[in-house]
């Protein structure tokens, strides 16, 4: 996986609660096994219309918003338990997610294919939306080292929680076997010391 350290970038308001995963990729589009090409189906039933023609007031065909974050509202990711809404948001181009709920599987999900969803509190993701709704352009950073996520040229800033060995993962651009191989001095050792436990007992 590409390592995740920091990222700044515009953003794309999705200022819509319990979004589940048929709505993030329709089940329709799941025939695929590889991760790539589900992006241009994201949202496919929000962006266009019963003849595939774009809808213009959906956020995702609207020109004045762009960038590698997307901002949506309170339980992001709800619904069935497919992997493939990660790879859709991924593969659009989207590497952080920021909500201030998400269901535990998306997480997860989202997490193994290297897509970071920041949790924040109401407040702010209700200061977000405004930032936008202010300035388009409006660009934001997020520190994965220091779990932090700013909103640029203000003082407006939150901590967000991360699983340790997630955290280690995206930092170091480890799927699960890399972060294994990392780990395999440690492990060699561990398993001597067991044999010399078993030895003197």
């Amino acid at each position: 996986m590409e390592k995740f350290v920091k990222l700044t970038s515009t953003a794309v308001p999705l200022p819509v609660e319990n979004i589940d995963t048929d709505q993030i990729i329709p089940a329709r589009f799941l025939k695929a096994v590889s991760r790539e090409g589900f992006g241009k189906n994201l949202f496919f039933d929000w962006r266009y219309d019963d003849k595939g023609n774009p809808k213009k007031d959906f956020v995702l065909n609207d020109s004045r918003f762009s960038g590698n974050i997307l901002i949506a509202g309170k339980n992001f990711g709800c619904g069935s338990s497919r992997e493939h809404a990660a790879w859709a948001l991924g593969d659009y181009g989207f590497k952080v997610v920021v909500s201030s709920f998400f269901a535990d599987i998306f997480r997860n999900n989202a997490l193994n294919n290297g897509l970071l969803p920041v949790q924040v509190s109401d407040k702010f993701l209700s200061d977000v939306f405004s930032s936008l709704e202010k300035n388009n352009k409006q660009t934001f950073s997020v520190d994965l080292a220091s779990q932090k996520i700013s909103i640029d040229r203000t003082d407006f800033f939150e901590k967000f929680e991360v699983n340790g060995y997630r955290k280690t993962c995206l930092l170091n651009g480890f799927d699960t076997v890399d972060y294994l191989v990392s780990q395999k001095k440690e492990i060699e050792k561990y398993e001597v010391k067991s044999k010399f436990n078993q030895l003197i007992k």
